[in-house]
């Protein structure tokens, strides 16, 4: 079991204080309540005695006095206890969500959404429910079961042995059930999953769903999933129903042992009312401690099924890092960004030029064939390169590569260079940052336009007005301003989930504003204007050329009036290069270029009559 916890460890170090100011006052708590059986049972024998009234009621102010002491300590465990654990929750969070961020694409291909959801929010509650109560429960059975048994041996050693006698079924019990519980919550665990991850793909596909009427189809695969997970959930309610009635049964075995026994020794002048009062309030109060093991049983074996869940997370590595990087330019990069109100001024940027070259990579998934082919391909810094070809052929494979989205296999590692350093040499934020990248699928936070389009580029303080500036300038460049304007919140409008109050046009061009505004020596649009209508392309166009100039600029394109004013223009098919060259050369050559050139005048001559 303690194998399994031992992720929580450095954690559990770093809150030692807390937890070793939560473990006294506990003690405290306990010993005030180990008190209250010795003071009943002193009281019970000066009724006995008929002694006076006033020693009796002294008696009970000092149990008062005592069960107040108890009360304040108890809330002081609880409180640095479970604040303790949720603290600890705090940092699990943090850490999670960090290495989450650290992770390639490849690894959410791997990991579906709605899984890593469950893990970040319900076991890591499971967590805490660990490291909080039961800790708490835990502590509290072991330190009042040491304080109450001498005074109970001492009472009488012969039924102390005949009362604990039942406990080791208990003990067994725990085992037999706990094994048990901890199966089943791995189950219940991985089906939360599951739901989770459905609900996830049926909100963000809502529109899809209503479109091909398939509500009642996804109602139906959701409820058959919750059904399953009921059906999980109800087995392990079952197994619980079982072991707290059977611990209190054992538990209460034991207390008509100890009141026979008892009763029999009093009876034998073995030992005074008092004591057997005693000795009866012990045990009364190690009932609830006893039943709680059960409880703690449960959280544990969750708490532990989750650690093991969320340690899968934290142990996968990420397979695109900063090991291969060249210190010295990390501490190159430290330059800082100014601004002069207009978006378009240079920036000190980190010092990389944007000279990239591609020397005979091959590229594959992981899972699957080789999708690049011996790319040998030279782009000299400050210059434009669009790229086109059929669908499928490996143009956005191309460009993730050099922000490493996606790492080539290491014997290609030096393939791929920008300014004649090979790209892991460069430290990832700092190669990031030099990017700007738009890709196809755009992506929209749930906030306001200006707020997605300053992404990444925070104002600092006292320059909000600033910022505010250049996000109208570069969202003018998109020729998206206008119609933000038109909107009573302007560039406040807050665009809903993932953009839905949008258009996919509209998407784009605030993803492209977005890049601008970030000012990068190195801007790849990966056919980022395939929604934007002829008109606004070529004003699109017509404002980009002026940010081109002097910044290396990849264009994916299928619409060849975005790549023709390109510098070069490379032709991919099936993965390898097919034609290189200008767009008048292409046209000579009478190849594929050509065949498409000729296609789309062809359809615009057509939608023009």
């Amino acid at each position: 079991m303690f194998s399994r916890l031992r992720p929580l460890f450095p954690y559990l170090r770093r809150y030692w204080r807390n937890l070793l100011a939560g473990g006294l006052a506990l003690i405290v708590y306990n010993i005030s309540k180990a008190m209250i059986p010795l003071l009943i049972g002193g009281a019970m024998n000066d009724i006995q005695r008929n002694l006076s009234a006033s020693r009796v009621e002294h008696a009970a102010l000092r149990l008062v006095s005592i069960a107040g002491l108890a009360a304040v300590a108890l809330y002081l465990t609880r409180r640095i206890i479970i604040g303790a654990s949720r603290e600890i929750e705090f940092d699990l969070r943090n850490d999670i969500f960090s290495h989450l961020c650290r992770q390639p694409a490849e690894f959410f291909q791997r990991h579906r959404t709605g899984d890593i959801m469950a893990r970040t929010t319900n076991d890591l509650s499971a967590v805490r429910q660990l490291l909080g109560p039961a800790i708490m429960y835990s502590a509290n059975t072991v330190v009042f079961t040491a304080l109450a048994l001498p005074f109970m041996l001492r009472i009488s050693p012969r039924l102390t042995l005949f009362a604990f006698l039942p406990l080791p079924f208990a003990s067994v019990l725990v085992q037999y059930f706990g094994a048990r519980i901890h199966t089943r919550f791995e189950r219940i665990q991985a089906m939360f999953s599951d739901i989770t991850a459905q609900a996830e793909e049926s909100f963000s596909a809502a529109r899809l769903i209503r479109a091909f009427a398939q509500e009642d189809a996804q109602i139906d695969t959701f409820e058959t999933s919750n059904q399953e997970y009921i059906r999980r959930s109800l087995l392990l309610a079952r197994l619980m129903a079982m072991l707290w009635p059977t611990l209190e049964l054992v538990l209460g075995f034991s207390l008509v042992v100890s009141l026979l026994v008892g009763g029999h020794e009093v009876v034998l002048h073995r030992i005074n009312v008092g004591q057997f009062t005693t000795y009866m309030v012990f045990m009364v109060q190690l009932t609830w401690p006893m039943i709680a093991i059960g409880w703690v049983v449960n959280l544990v074996q969750r708490g532990a099924a989750s650690v093991i869940r969320i340690h899968e997370l934290m142990t996968e590595q990420p397979s695109i890092d900063d090991r291969y990087a060249d210190p010295a330019l990390a501490r190159s990069s430290a330059g800082t960004a100014t601004r002069d109100g207009d978006c378009l001024t240079e920036n000190r940027l980190p010092p990389i030029a944007g000279h990239i070259a591609y020397r005979h990579l091959h590229f594959a998934y992981p899972t699957g064939p080789e999708v690049l082919h011996d790319i040998t391909l030279e782009i000299p810094a400050g210059s434009s390169l669009a790229i086109v070809g059929p669908t499928g052929s490996g143009k956005s494979t191309l460009v993730s590569l050099i922000p490493r989205l996606y790492d080539p296999s290491p014997s290609f590692r030096d393939a791929i260079t920008l300014d004649g350093r090979p790209l892991h040499q460069y430290p990832l934020h700092m190669l990031r940052a030099a990017i700007g990248f738009v890709p196809q699928e755009t992506f929209l936070f749930s906030t306001s336009i200006a707020n997605n389009i300053a992404f990444g580029v925070p104002a600092p303080p006292g320059q909000e007005a600033a910022l505010e500036q250049q996000v109208e300038a570069a969202a003018r460049i998109t020729q998206i301003a206008d119609e933000i304007l038109e909107s009573p919140s302007g560039f406040r409008t807050i665009v809903g989930e993932r953009g839905i109050t949008l258009s996919g046009g509209q998407k784009q061009r605030t993803a492209i504003a977005r890049a601008i505004l970030a000012n990068p020596p190195i801007l790849i649009l990966d056919d980022a204007l395939s929604s934007v209508d002829t008109y606004t392309e070529e004003r699109i166009l017509a404002g980009l050329q002026t940010l081109m100039r002097g910044r290396t600029t990849l264009l994916i394109a299928h619409r060849l009036s975005t790549a023709r004013n390109a510098d070069r223009i490379a032709v991919l098919i099936k993965g390898r290069i097919a034609e290189l060259g200008t767009h008048e050369e292409l046209l000579a050559r009478g190849g594929y270029y050509t065949d498409l050139f000729e296609k789309q005048s062809l359809e615009e001559e057509i939608l023009t009559t």
